[in-house]
Parts: C-alpha cells; structure tokens; sequence
C-alpha cells in the first residue's frame, strides 16, 4: 500500500559540491526527539557502569593493601615459638630431601647385592666451623654433597653383576686350557649356569655387544668417568651398542663361549684402558 504525499516528508542534505534529498516518513521526524533521549539515555547508562567499576576496583584495591598491611603486622608480632617452628618445618624439609637421596643411593647399591645407608638419622660433625652455619646452610651443603655422591654411586662400578660364588680371581693363574703354563686373568669369574641373568653394575652406554675374541658373546659398557666394566662369554646378549643402561638391568645370559671351560660369568673392571682388580669394587668396605 503506497503512503500519502502527507505521510512523507523531504529532507534535503546540501554540502559544496552537491545536494541529496532524503524522503522519510513524518511520523519518524516527530519521533527524533525520543530516539535522541534514548540514545542519551543509553549514554548515561554507560558513563554509569564505568564510573561504578571504577570505584568498586578501587575499594578492592584499598581491601588488599588493608589486609596486606594487617599481614605484615601479624608477621612482626609473631611469637618466636612460631618462628621456630617454621624453621623447625623448613629443616625437615631438608632431611626428608636428604633422606630421599640417601634411599635413591641404597637403591642402588641393594641391586649391586650390597648393603645400603641408614636413612634413620642425618648427621653431622659439632666444630666450632659448623656451628657458625645457619641451619639452611648447613642443610643446602649436605643436600650438595649427596648429590655429588649420588651421580658417583650411579656410574661407579659397584656390587655383583651376578650374586653367586667366585670360581676365578685377578690375577695371575693356570691356563684352564693347559694347566703347564701361566696366563694373567684380567677379571673374575662368577658360578653360574647357561642362562642365569648378568646385571650391569652401572648406568653407562653399551660400546661394544657381540663377539670379541677370546670373550666370545661380550657387552663391554662405559661409564662416563673413566671406568669401563665387561661382561664375557655370554650365551646371549640383550643390549645392542648405544644403549643407556642402569645398575642392575640385565645385559645378558650366562654362557660358555669364547675361551671358556664351562657356563660362568667373566666381569672385568677398567680404569683409563687398564685392568684392575673387580674384587675391590664388590664391596665399600674393601
């Protein structure tokens, strides 16, 4: 249905270069006054909201720093028992930390077949040095100490690569293949049968896995710090070279072969290159 003429109203929009004209309907001219007092009023509403946010951050802000304040006090006016237990918490913290570290450690050394630390108590030497320490202090140096000691025990070659009797030492002995001559045995040999399990006694990274001369089936393994241990005449090996193992993973079967008289386990210890003596590693007290 087309509008009246009366129903319409022109609006001409007049600017330098040209003019428009803009026919809307009267009732909507009539109306302008109202949609600019809505449009105000949203206006308003919003400066309202703002301004009232605003202020509500404010007093927040000022009920943090109040209460901070109030903290602040309640710290200074803490009783020293208070303190002292504090303390007393954070140096249990330390032993707990240390005896962590000394439980890792007889975790080690328990799947080397030995005996571990006491984890019962933590101690420490009463000088006159150590009493100038303050508890952090002395705590932060035992906690250093145990770490050091803990990467050592980790890559040191430590304990039983396999818990059984020894049938040979180092050293010097008779040729088992002619008993009329002499030959320099460079490690030890452990009883055992076609197999039993051989245990690396070391995290460290397999260098060699298979077949080296008189050793037959042979991981040697090295440790990072110098040393390198070697387990010979294995019936089967279960590690390949690069390997990152751990102490106490198995690496491989007892066997016979090589230059080998029966099933056993051949362990060498070496230091830079050079075979010594495996015995004085099987036990801390040696």
């Amino acid at each position: 249905m087309n509008s009246k003429p009366s129903d319409i109203s022109t609006v001409i929009i007049v600017n330098k270069s040209r003019q428009r004209t803009l026919q809307v309907k009267t009732k909507h001219i009539g109306r302008l006054k109202h949609y600019a007092a809505g449009v105000l009023g949203v206006i308003v509403l919003l400066s309202g909201t703002v301004f009232y946010l605003r202020a509500e951050n404010n007093r927040k802000e000022e009920e943090t720093q109040q209460l901070l304040s109030q903290l602040s006090k309640l710290r200074s006016t803490m009783p020293v028992t208070a303190v002292q237990e504090s303390k007393a918490e954070n140096a249990q913290a330390y032993v707990q930390s240390i005896e962590g570290k000394l439980q890792k450690i007889n975790e080690y050394l328990s799947k080397r077949g030995l005996k571990g630390f006491s984890v019962k108590s933590v101690g420490g030497d009463a000088n006159a040095s150590a009493a100038k320490l303050t508890d952090k202090e002395t705590f932060s140096l035992y906690d250093e100490y145990l770490s050091r000691l803990l990467h050592s025990v980790a890559f040191t070659p430590m304990g039983y690569p396999r818990v059984s009797s020894l049938t040979s030492f180092f050293g010097y002995r008779s040729d088992p293949f002619n008993t009329a001559n002499a030959e320099f045995h460079p490690g030890i040999d452990f009883r055992g049968n076609t197999g039993d399990e051989a245990k690396c006694t070391a995290n460290g990274r397999v260098v060699s896995a298979g077949w080296y001369g008189g050793y037959g089936n042979c991981v040697r393994i090295a440790h990072g710090n110098s040393y390198e241990t070697l387990y010979g005449h294995l019936s089967r090996i279960l590690v390949k070279v690069g390997d990152e193992v751990t102490a106490g993973q198995k690496i491989g079967l007892v066997g016979s072969t090589g230059h080998s008289t029966g099933a056993h386990l051949h362990y060498e210890v070496r230091k830079n290159g050079k075979a010594i003596n495996p015995v004085s590693f099987l036990s801390l007290n040696n």
